[in-house]
């Protein structure tokens, strides 16, 4: 049993901030059980409460009223030794999160679930249940959209735990599907598009895949050369090379946001019909400039350099015959 000396008035605050939440969540508890529970003798854990129940909040006259103060079940307590509060104060009243504010964290939690890097996925699920059930409102059903990359990622994710390679078939907009071998280190996301971050072992350099665009995708026989502790990953997705050819384009300043993790360098400042240019670090190949521009119809133009400009043409005349 833990000794009897008085308690000071900080350890005293502490102890009766643990005490009432701990009877809160049991709801009915002996006095033994508590004193058990805390380490403390049986008459420490009646003191407490006794003080708790003349504890509470005083109403708009700054006096108290009932209802302000604590309450227990003093029959109970009395003649059977049971602690059992009857009223809470301002317990009910704490902040809680709108239902904008809990579907926003469920749905960063579901997109935390999705990344192999994640272990413990049952705490995860417990604390979106939790922010579910605590909302000020009905939570929205928000969800950050992986369900057609399920297979890949669950590949992935037996990749990193396994500490093993990679291997999958990666196609580009207007190249069909080569063999990548590669050591995942992270998925990330922008909007519902969603990245693999790896080492790739035949150019021995950090690259850039989109899961929409890997098939095939397996686990191989070598164990991993790189892990996410050996390499440095910039916080945008794509970074220059010293092979990477700079491209200019021009865009509506609107369209800017979508843009931003591809940026060389600052954008120009917006003239005055909303647009803007930008300046992006290609592969010679500028499958990515034809896959961005692809997925801004309307909106972005290739101002420079000609190549560039034949390879949006080509994709676009390769669409049109293909309809």
């Amino acid at each position: 049993m833990a000794d009897t000396q008085p308690l000071q008035a900080q350890d005293k605050l502490a102890f009766l901030l643990a005490l009432v939440p701990y009877l809160i969540d049991r709801e009915r508890v002996s006095v033994a059980e508590a004193a058990r529970h805390f380490g403390v003798p049986e008459a420490r854990i009646r003191r407490a409460v006794e003080l708790i129940a003349v504890s509470g909040i005083p109403g708009e006259t700054m006096q108290y009223q009932h209802g302000d103060l604590f309450d227990i079940a003093w029959d109970d307590f009395e003649q059977n030794a049971m602690i059992v509060l009857t009223n809470l104060v301002a317990i009910d009243d704490s902040p809680r999160l709108s239902a904008r504010e809990a579907s926003a964290l469920i749905a960063g939690l579901q997109y935390l679930s999705a990344l192999p890097e994640a272990a413990d996925r049952d705490a995860i699920r417990a604390l979106m249940a939790k922010l579910s059930r605590g909302a000020g409102g009905a939570a929205a059903n928000v969800a950050v959209g992986q369900e057609l990359h399920d297979a890949t990622l669950t590949t992935i994710r037996r990749a990193m735990s396994e500490c093993r390679g990679l291997v999958f078939e990666y196609a580009g907009p207007r190249s069909k599907g080569r063999t990548r071998r590669v050591d995942a280190l992270r998925v990330e996301s922008i909007d519902t598009d969603w990245y693999l971050r790896a080492w790739d072992l035949d150019r021995q350099a950090l690259r850039t895949f989109r899961l929409d665009r890997m098939t095939n995708a397996r686990v191989d026989d070598r164990p991993a050369e790189r892990s996410i502790e050996d390499v440095v990953i910039p916080d945008t997705l794509f970074q220059q090379s010293s092979n990477d050819v700079i491209v200019t384009l021009e865009l509506d300043a609107s369209s800017l946001p979508l843009v931003a993790d591809f940026l060389a360098d600052t954008a120009d400042a917006p003239d005055d019909g909303g647009r803007v240019r930008i300046r992006l670090a290609a592969s010679a190949g500028f499958d990515g400039v034809v896959r961005l521009v692809a997925g801004l119809p309307g909106r972005a133009v290739v101002i420079d350099p000609p190549a560039a400009r034949d390879a949006v043409r080509a994709f676009a005349a390769s669409a049109l015959s293909a309809d």
